[in-house]
Parts: structure tokens; C-alpha cells; sequence
């Protein structure tokens, strides 16, 4: 019954069905556009739970496949399924867009209409990404975020919007070129089509593999994003509104990691396999650069913002491992972080609202007077630094562990931003609830029904992933082997990435 209903697109349109309804209600009804907002959002959360619930765990084959002719004179297909790869995210989505429109019940105060207009988009772009198996179409969805999310750093953000919404923009828009000259180039080598299933079926020479490898890794590597191209993302997190910084963490940044693992590696097996000695190194040089720079952050969203640098450097290692374990794990850490670092962003929105800061040192003894508040941050702080029993640690460990297997170097410099994580989340946490009660702190509310649930669904993920991870992990297993399978039969690297290979294997 699902597979012969187009629920892709269901969930794909229905929030813009949202928004355009939205557009018609008169813009002084406040309450009533943000009642129209939650609604659709929950309708597109509660129409996704079949692709969870009804998804066959023992392939690799995309599920729920729609396709229709689009544009026949070009081969442009309307084309659109869900893998074991892509489904997770695809419900992430989902639930984080309901997330954001709670927190921004209040905070919202101008121009609320076109906010949650510009989320709704922001929503069907993401699904889309996710869910594109079209070239063509996965580039419209691609590019369809950047001007919703640049209009909420722009609009809704701090004093210094408008330079941080330039440069997120200009960074990601230049990067998405690259990768359409790249899209192009496949199209007409890969016999006039934009088909992906059908591309991914070719072998491509080398030489054409490295400078695609290359033209793609504009576009994801600026997203993830891997150092050092990643100075966009601490002011776009900076400035943005809560809800923007939220989608930032928890999906958007995670669509360069997915087209590493969508393109990269089974359309360019042999340039990947070539790059492994640099893209590991960039990795490790992300996770330890990040989490340095945290220890001398005074911004609560800055060293947020930063940490997200030092923890994407772990989701790339795993990939870039080229092994079971650490592909696995970085897709598992791609959820992991999307959920714990969108909740630690939440969290500095609950605060702000209140206080208006978000300076460090404006904050301290807040444990004595928002107990419920320090409960769940601590709890959040705990996922971050990976504490057995939370979902950081698994998906940290398996990185780990196929970390180690592509170079023992690799593994060891990793594991040590492991352990200046959990100096600076612990750190943070000190100075913010213990300490001297602080001026601003003295007489705060603590959290009030609206901000709990907001924060309650990532308390219950972070604890279901940590104590049972194979609810999610059973999703990935096919297409992870897949995707080795595919880098493994596509071809011979070169004998310079043979030898480098050998080096660090030996080390």
C-alpha cells in the first residue's frame, strides 16, 4: 500500500502547501500562521513514520520509488527513493522542523509569517536532497535551501547578519557551481542522462575521476564543513536565529557528509580511494583544530559552532576510512550529532531568550536556580563528550575503530579530540551552571511545558541510540556494504595511491 503511494512526494509538497496557506492568512494573525506552521510540520513528521516503519532492512535498493517524465527533451526525470543511507535523514528532517517551530513560538517577534514561510521551504529542500535521485532535481533542491536560509541569517539574525548570510551564501553558492559543472560533465559522458542509479552503473577513466572528485568536493567538503573551508559556519551560527542555527547543525551541514557518501565514493571509487591520505588528514586536522579553538570561546554559540567543525572531522574520517566500521559510524554520527548538537543550540535559545546573551561570562550558578534546565544540558553535554550509554559513544567508537584500521596515526591524533571535547564541554558547563550566581541568572524561569517538549524527543533519542543503536544501524548495514562493494569493483587507483595506501597501512 505505502510503495504504490507517492509519499516522498507527499511529505516533500506538503509543507509547501503549508507555506503557500501561510502566504493567504493576513499577517497580523500571528498566533494563527504559527498554529499553521506546527500543524503541517507534525502532518509531514506523522505522514514519514512509514518509511520507517514499512522499509525492508535487508536491501540495498532504493524504496519508495517515484518516477515520472519531467523534461523528455533533456532526459529529466521527476525521480525520487529513499535507501538505507538517505531514510534516516529524511525522518531528522522531519523532526527538527518541528523543533524549530516551537522554539520560535516566542522569540519570533517581525516579520513571523515569512519565518515560518522560509522554514517550510527550508523543510521540503531538505526532504528533496534526501530524497532526489535525478541529477537535475537533487541540484534544484540543493540550491533551493540557500535563499530560505540566507534570508533567516539575514533577516532574523544578530547585529552582524548580514555579513555572516553574505558569506554563508557565497561560500556555499560557489562550491554548488563546481559541483554543476560537474553534474554536466556526467551528463553528457554518462549518455545524456541525469539519472544517478544509471550513472553509478558506469565506469569513468581515471583522470576524469580526480578532477570530478575534485569539482564535487567544492560543493561538500564547503558544507560539511572540512577545514579550511569551514570559516562560514561560526557566524552563520553566530547570527542566525535559533531555528536557523538548529537546521544548520543538525541538517544542513550534514548534506556534504551525504553527498560524499551518495556521489563521491560510488561514482569516483578510484580518486576516493586516491584521496584517502589527504581527506584523512584534513579530518584529523578539523577534529583537533576545532576543539582547541573551543577552549578559548567566550560565545555559548561560537564554541558550539566550533565543536560541529571538530565533530563533522569525525563523520569525514569514518568515511573516508573506506571500511565497514567507519562508514557505518559516520552515518550513525551524522544522526548522533545532528541531534545533539541541534539540542545544545536549543538549549542556548531557551537561555537567550531570557537573558539576551550569550556570553559565558554573563552566566553562572544556573544549576541552582533552572534545575530542570541544568538537568538536561548536562545531559546533552554527557552526548557530546560520549559517555558510554548515549548515542556520541557509539557512533565515536565505530569512527574509532575504523579510524585505527585505515591508519593507526589516524586513529590515535582522533581519539585525542575525544578527550579536549570533553575538556571544553566540561569546562563550559562549570563556568554556565556552577560558579558564582551571575547577575543575569539571578530570578531566570526555569524551562516552561513548550521548551520541554521541544527538548524531550532528543533526550529520549540520545539514550535510545546509546543503549540500543541497532534500531538504526540495521537501516545502514546493505547499503554500507553496498557502497564497499562498489568502491572495490569500480576500478584500479593509481600506483602512487597504491603505495600511499601501503605507507599507511605499514605505520
Amino acid at each position: 500500500m505505502v510503495d504504490s503511494y507517492p509519499i516522498l512526494s507527499t511529505i516533500i509538497f506538503l509543507p509547501l502547501v503549508g507555506a503557500l496557506i501561510m502566504l493567504l492568512i493576513n499577517r497580523f494573525k500571528e498566533t494563527l500562521i504559527k498554529w499553521v506552521a506546527l500543524i503541517v510540520s507534525i502532518l509531514t513528521f506523522v505522514l514519514s513514520i512509514p518509511l520507517f516503519t514499512n522499509f525492508d532492512k535487508t536491501t540495498h535498493r532504493m524504496q519508495f520509488v517515484e518516477r515520472y517524465e519531467w523534461i523528455p527533451s533533456w532526459n529529466i526525470t521527476y525521480y525520487l527513493g529513499v535507501d538505507g543511507i538517505s531514510i534516516l535523514f529524511v525522518l531528522l528532517s522531519t523532526l527538527i522542523t518541528i523543533l524549530c517551530v516551537l522554539i520560535s513560538w516566542h522569540s519570533i517577534k517581525t516579520k513571523t509569517k515569512e519565518f515560518y514561510i522560509a522554514l517550510l521551504i527550508i523543510e521540503a529542500a531538505m526532504i528533496g536532497v534526501f530524497s532526489a535521485l535525478d541529477f537535475f532535481l537533487f541540484y534544484i533542491f540543493w540550491e533551493a535551501m540557500l535563499i530560505p536560509m540566507y534570508l533567516l541569517i539575514g533577516v532574523w539574525g544578530g547585529p552582524n547578519r548580514i555579513y555572516a548570510a553574505i558569506k554563508f551564501f557565497l561560500y556555499t553558492f560557489v562550491g554548488s557551481v563546481l559541483m554543476l559543472v560537474g553534474i554536466i560533465v556526467l551528463y553528457f559522458y554518462g549518455g545524456k542522462t541525469f539519472d544517478i542509479p544509471h550513472l553509478m552503473t558506469n565506469t569513468y577513466p581515471y583522470t576524469m575521476q580526480f578532477w570530478l572528485f575534485w569539482a564535487f568536493f567544492a560543493a561538500f567538503a564547503v558544507k560539511v564543513p572540512m577545514f579550511p573551508v569551514h570559516t562560514w559556519l561560526p557566524d552563520a551560527h553566530t547570527e542566525a536565529p535559533t531555528a536557523g542555527s538548529v537546521i544548520l547543525a543538525a541538517i544542513l551541514i550534514k548534506m556534504g557528509a551525504y553527498g560524499f557518501l551518495r556521489f563521491s565514493i560510488p561514482l569516483f571509487p578510484d580518486a576516493t580511494k586516491a584521496m584517502i591520505v589527504p581527506m584523512l588528514a584534513l579530518s584529523v586536522i578539523a577534529i583537533i583544530y576545532g576543539a582547541v579553538i573551543c577552549l578559548a570561546q567566550t560565545d555559548l554559540k561560537r564554541l558550539i559552532a566550533y565543536s560541529s567543525v571538530s565533530h563533522m572531522g569525525f563523520v569525514t574520517l569514518g568515511i573516508f576510512a573506506l571500511n565497514s566500521q567507519g562508514l557505518e559510524g559516520a552515518i550513525l554520527q551524522m544522526i548522533n550529532h545532528g541531534i545533539i548538537t541541534g539540542a545544545l543550540f536549543l538549549s542556548v535559545g531557551i537561555i537567550y531568550d531570557r537573558t539576551h546573551s550569550r556570553q559565558i561570562a554573563d552566566y553562572g550558578g544556573l544549576a541552582s536556580v533552572t534545575p530542570i534546565y541544568a538537568a538536561a544540558f548536562m545531559i546533552f553535554t554527557l552526548a557530546s563528550i560520549g559517555l558510554p550509554g548515549m548515542n556520541g559513544f557509539i557512533g565515536e567508537f565505530l569512527i574509532i575503530l575504523g579510524g585505527f584500521n585505515a591508519s593507526k596515526w589516524a586513529g590515535v591524533l582522533a581519539a585525542t579530540g575525544i578527550i579536549i571535547g570533553a575538556a571544553y564541554m566540561l569546562h563550559l558547563y562549570q563556568r554556565i551552571f556552577f560558579m558564582e550566581v551571575g547577575d543575569k541568572v539571578i530570578g531566570l524561569p526555569d524551562m516552561d511545558v513548550r521548551e520541554i517538549i521541544t527538548l524531550l524527543p532528543m533526550v529520549i533519542l540520545i539514550f535510545w541510540i546509546g543503549i540500543y543503536p541497532n534500531t538504526f544501524l540495521s537501516f545502514m548495514h546493505p547499503s554500507a556494504e553496498h557502497l564497499l562493494e562498489r568502491l572495490n569493483t569500480g576500478g584500479q587507483e593509481m600506483t602512487i595511491a597504491k603505495q600511499l595506501m601501503e605507507i599507511i597501512k605499514r605505520q
